[in-house]
């Protein structure tokens, strides 16, 4: 790790862990193996793991910062406590269950230097197996979570009605602005923090980035995807421990995103249906997931295969990033 002049380095690269040792030592490697272009940080912010993350981290990477919370506060929390300790220029976000394909954080920062206007980005990310992971998403309405709730994704592959919302059509061999955008590796300008706020608390991990990407837009912000940067990404590990709790908790953040930010586009009779909507999916997927065989939360078109492991070294341990 270099540092720029004033010890300002060009990216904080913000870690958020919790009782991940192995995925986490597999990412800090990568962006060690990989980073040469730019000069960087790392801050770890390590969630109350009750397992030996910041010690095997410290042993290893003994450059890597280190915060450690007090009590769990989970993904929104942990990831802005990094951006608030952040000294970059930029800070990026990423999670545990990624490695960088090449030298993605160099990508990012270039792009961001050349774009100004720009307040947010995110690379390409990839399945373990190289295929594309679908990280553009469309906003949820009343149709496409009916849709959702019948699987008719499953039932109808390629209809319109879902395929609006996963944006299947999205051409992710082209730079392009997006209205929302993952945060699995997620670059965001100091100034768009400073001036226009971090990641919702109000938002525990569920729609966190969505939330995020809602806010800035709704602050003329722009957010883009940058296909010349690319992550591989295993996805959703942590959740799939205790996949009931977390589809609860998925669907109160779902409405607790309608309530915040899409209900007013919504004529007031439509409101109540939408969010009784809402809370009848919760129990068709909570139902769902006793008779499913695939018992993971996220199965979408693009979401990593069934077979997929927890990194392409086919090493490591089998928990995701997502703090608890």
């Amino acid at each position: 790790m270099v540092s720029t002049e004033a010890g300002r380095p060009d990216v904080s690269i913000i870690v958020a862990s919790y009782n991940t040792r192995d995925l986490t030592l597999q990412c800090l490697q990568s962006v060690t193996d990989n980073t040469t272009g730019v000069s960087y940080e790392i801050v770890l912010v390590d969630d109350c793991s009750p397992d030996d993350t910041v010690e095997a981290v410290r042993r290893r990477f003994p450059s890597v910062r280190i915060l450690v919370n007090d009590v769990n506060q989970r993904y929104a929390k942990t990831n802005n406590r990094g951006l608030r300790e952040a000294r970059g220029r930029y800070g990026l976000l990423l999670n545990t269950d990624t490695e960088l394909e090449g030298d993605a954080v160099s990508e990012l920062v270039r792009f961001m230097d050349a774009h100004p206007d720009v307040a947010a980005a995110g690379p390409k990310l990839l399945n373990p197996d190289g295929s594309i992971q679908h990280c553009i998403r469309a906003f949820p309405g009343l149709t496409v979570m009916i849709a959702q709730t019948l699987n008719l994704h499953r039932i109808w592959p390629g209809n319109p009605i879902t395929d609006r919302y996963y944006r299947t059509d999205f051409d992710y061999a082209h730079l392009q602005p997006v209205e929302a955008i993952g945060t699995t590796a997620f670059i965001i300008r100091r100034e768009t923090w400073e001036r226009h706020g971090m990641l919702d608390e109000r938002f525990s991990w569920a729609f966190c980035d969505q939330a995020y990407c809602l806010a800035l837009g709704r602050q003329h912000q722009a957010i883009w995807y940058v296909p010349s940067a690319a992550v591989y990404h295993l996805g959703s590990q942590s959740i799939n421990q205790n996949p009931v709790r977390e589809l609860t908790a998925q669907h109160e953040a779902l409405e607790r995103l309608y309530d915040i930010y899409l209900a007013d586009r919504d004529p007031r009779w439509k409101r109540p249906i939408v969010r009784a909507g809402i809370r009848l999916r919760r129990l068709v997927k909570v139902l769902e997931h006793r008779f499913d065989k695939d018992k993971r939360l996220i199965k979408g078109p693009g979401a990593p295969p069934l077979t997929a492991v927890p990194s392409r070294s086919r090493s490591g341990s089998p928990a995701d990033d997502v703090p608890r």
